[in-house]
């Protein structure tokens, strides 16, 4: 694997649906993907984006309540995260993401998204969600 065209893949898991962002090659900018249905297919959807875009790594976020601790969607990730696990060696990170609904939720605001359209596409957000996780996480390993 050529690591100079490798990609770094963000997860906004959720229960009903999950949101998806990759990097660039260069692993400077994260960009929302898609958002996918959380059924029995989105194992195998995430697979195929692994495949096709030569991800690297996966950062998933992780469930935490405002005093830092896992909440309760934390089990639900951790078991996600293993069935992923079990289907890729591609390297899985955990990283915190609170506030990454409501920061999502306001970009899309602050974008002039008329209220209707986002009471409609209720899955921009996972996806807005997934890119600032990962964003996040590129900021801090370029630090």
């Amino acid at each position: 694997m050529n690591n100079d065209y490798t990609r770094y893949l963000g997860v906004d898991y959720g229960s009903v649906r999950i949101g998806l962002a990759l990097s660039d090659p260069l692993k400077i900018i994260a960009n929302g993907l898609m958002t996918i249905q959380n059924d029995n297919k989105c194992l195998d959807k995430i697979l195929s984006i692994i495949q096709e875009q030569n991800v690297e790594k996966i950062i998933v976020g992780k469930p935490l309540n405002l005093k830092g601790e896992m909440g309760t969607k934390a089990e639900e990730v951790i078991q996600f995260i293993k069935r992923l696990q079990e289907r890729t060696s591609v390297e899985i990170l955990q990283v915190d993401e609170r506030f990454t609904s409501v920061m999502a939720q306001r970009s899309i605001r602050t974008m002039g998204t008329p209220k209707k359209q986002r009471q409609q596409n209720k899955g921009k957000v996972d996806e807005v969600a997934s890119a600032i996780l990962l964003q996040g996480y590129l900021d801090t390993v370029k630090r």
